[in-house]
């Protein structure tokens, strides 16, 4: 576990050969600083255009005018402060400065801080590590860590938990001796206990220099405060045992820790106390153990990792703030084949980056996993993921990825990204089912955000809009909605029929295709999604840029909702969904665009002509459907043909023909690995 293992040439640090990076590294790694830089200006605007009382509120609670360390009584009365008595000490000089300067001050620190803590991460990478790697690492680390929740929630807090993991990467790759080492993670450890985790690791790698440190370090620090605040000490390591217990509600899902997630589940008292230390106990057993095996397999910096990912688990508190480790998680490969490799990773961004609502629905079935979905993110990368040894055979040579022989598309300039889609195997099922819910979830905040995200909002401009498109129907003589609306509200059995469908069948069909394509088809599995991806794209373009009311709330034309009934517009009820939807996201129409994507998917791939009509029937149920409920005109149904048409459009632009049509114009060619459809682009013969 030697740092030497993270000096020399090439690192992300700066150092490089003389020769220097090729044009297009050098012009890439510019571009991603500027975008960090982007990101962090964004971050300090956002915090400083929020108004006063409402940023750096817990800066503000503790050393504000009227902040717990201004008064004499001990810092833990008001239940505000929940850092340790050294952490106090350490912050109780700065009551003196300027709150406005102190806020500018703290806000640009901290994320300094931050800068440095990419900087760090990225030097640590375990080697040996490709050149290009090594000069993009930093401004993609530095990236990452801004828009990371934990570092987001830190900037609008005004909080210090990026100092401690600062302080334990600086100790473990960048002071020189073990001694100096030590020194920092044993403060680290005095502002947050949780890091004296670090000294086991230490002193079970060999570095017991740098373990008996750490503790020396802790001890004199924490003695310290002991002596200048004999009862605040006394209150936070006696009478809450470390501070357990202090601050907000420990049952709030904000506390991802083993001892919220049995609080959340309904446990108490005795039985909880005694499950929470149990499992606490096998976490810390079983993670220090992975931790200690991959540092003395060379990759440090995950060590690092998951030793902090137990940290969060096993403290009592680790709020949203806290939850940094489990980024650092990202840096362990997982998976033998290339596309599996990107899996562990995009789930690891994902969860530090975007609330759990957009991970998983917000349904009572999914409460449980979504309201500790870092938690098991944490939980997973201490103890139970794969990660791969630098000895393994597939660590650095994953099994290639098969793709099918390139062959010339109609145009001569198509594909426009020849390196993308004619893999024909199928992708990674946890990967997809990622991409498809947080897609979705970007689906449904456009969508909402494109009226100022209330369902009222951009009435008057819908409505306006609704006028034109039936103005326009009424000069093309095909403005049958009101007819058509009317004769399925007088006929039962065509209401009933036509509310089902519409209400049932937006989803199931498509979700059904895909799966079946996923196992039995996978290249068509990947064609057909990329294509209803980029036409639900292109359909968030006009939901935000042409806002339009659907007939049914048009309240001067006389259509009936036989979905939702009779309205009343100033407090809708459109169901559970009445304040997280859009209602004038009408154009285009996404329920005939989706169905439409379904039987032209069907039509192409079915072996039957039987089943190709069938898919067709579907479309045409839609239609009807929706006209027939009064949920949409039929200039709407059109858009969504228009943007499913440019969705194949595209697809075939971008990537080509489709595998399995390109499979039968190579006349049953072998596939190909990853080298040799490189060659093949380029317009070599592969050996």
């Amino acid at each position: 576990m030697a740092n030497v293992e993270h000096s020399g040439p090439g690192n992300a640090l700066g150092a490089g050969r003389a020769d220097g990076p090729d044009p297009r590294t050098g012009a890439t790694r510019v571009v991603l600083w500027l975008f960090a830089a982007v990101l962090a200006i964004r971050q300090v605007a956002v915090v400083l255009r929020t108004p006063e009382g409402e940023r750096l509120t817990d800066l503000e609670t503790w050393i504000g005018p009227e902040g717990v360390l201004h008064v004499n009584g001990s810092f833990y009365d008001a239940d505000k402060f929940t850092g340790t008595p050294f952490a106090g000490l350490v912050l109780k000089p700065l009551t003196r400065a300027g709150e406005q300067t102190l806020g500018w001050g703290w806000t640009f620190g901290t994320l300094g801080l931050v800068v440095v803590l990419g900087l760090v991460a990225a030097h640590a990478l375990p080697r040996p590590v490709a050149r290009r790697t090594a000069l993009l690492a930093a401004p993609v680390a530095v990236s990452l860590l801004i828009v990371s929740l934990p570092v987001r929630n830190t900037l609008h807090l005004g909080q210090t938990s990026i100092l401690p993991v600062l302080l334990v990467l600086l100790g473990l790759f960048v002071v020189r001796g073990e001694r100096a080492g030590g020194v920092l993670i044993g403060v680290g450890a005095a502002l947050q206990p949780t890091m004296l985790l670090f000294a086991a690791l230490l002193w079970f790698t060999g570095r017991r220099k740098s373990a008996a440190s750490t503790g020396a370090v802790f001890a004199a620090c924490t003695a310290l405060a002991w002596a200048a605040m004999p009862h605040d000490s006394w209150t936070y390591w006696i009478h809450h045992l470390a501070g357990a217990g202090l601050g907000a509600n420990p049952d709030d899902t904000a506390n991802q820790s083993l001892h919220g997630m049995l609080l959340r589940l309904g446990l108490t008292g005795p039985l909880e106390t005694g499950l929470y230390l149990a499992l606490s106990a096998v976490v810390v057993l079983l993670g220090l153990r992975r931790a200690v095996r991959y540092a003395r397999d060379g990759q440090l910096l995950l060590a690092v990792a998951i030793t902090g990912c137990v940290a969060v688990v096993v403290s009592p508190t680790t709020w949203q703030h806290q939850l940094l480790w489990v980024l650092f998680a990202v840096v362990g490969r997982v998976g033998k084949r290339r596309s599996d490799r990107y899996m562990w990773p995009v789930a690891v961004v994902l969860v530090s980056t975007l609330p759990a609502k957009m991970m998983l629905p917000n349904m009572p079935v999914t409460e449980p996993i979504r309201d500790n979905i870092v938690l098991i993110a944490a939980l997973a990368a201490a103890v139970v993921v794969p990660f791969l040894s630098r000895a393994h055979p597939q660590y650095a040579e994953p099994i290639p990825t098969d793709y099918a022989t390139p062959v010339p598309a109609r145009w001569s300039r198509v594909p426009l990204m020849p390196f993308w889609r004619r893999v024909v195997t199928r992708p990674n099922l946890l990967l997809e089912l990622l991409l498809i819910r947080v897609g979705y979830s970007a689906y449904q905040q456009v969508r909402l955000a494109a009226t100022g995200g209330t369902i009222s909002g951009g009435r008057a401009t819908a409505e306006e809009h609704g006028a034109q498109v039936h103005a326009v129907e009424r000069f093309l003589h095909i403005d049958v909605e009101h007819w058509f609306n009317h004769l399925t509200a007088r006929t039962g059995w065509m209401e009933d029929f036509f509310n089902f469908y519409y209400t049932s069948f937006h989803f199931l069909v498509p979700l059904t295709i895909l799966g079946v394509l996923y196992v039995r088809r996978p290249a068509d599995y990947r064609w057909a999604r990329s294509a209803l991806g980029f036409a639900t794209v292109l359909a968030l373009i006009g939901f935000w840029a042409y806002p339009l009311a659907p007939p049914r709330l048009m309240p001067d034309l006389g259509f009936i909702d036989t979905v939702h009934g009779v309205q009343d517009f100033t407090q809708p009820d459109y169901g559970t969904l009445t304040q997280l939807t859009n209602q004038y996201a009408a154009m285009p129409s996404l329920h005939f665009g989706w169905s439409l994507w379904c039987g032209l998917v069907i039509a192409v791939i079915a072996p039957r002509w039987w089943m190709k009509v069938l898919g067709l029937v579907h479309p045409f149920f839609t239609v009807c459907a929706i006209v027939g409920t009064g949920n949409h005109w039929v200039l709407d149904a059109v858009g969504g043909a228009a943007v499913v048409g440019a969705g194949f459009g595209l697809t075939y632009l971008l990537s080509g023909p489709r595998v399995r049509a390109t499979a039968r114009a190579a006349a049953g060619a072998e596939p190909v690995s990853d080298r040799s459809r490189d060659d093949l682009v380029k317009g070599r013969t592969p050996s």
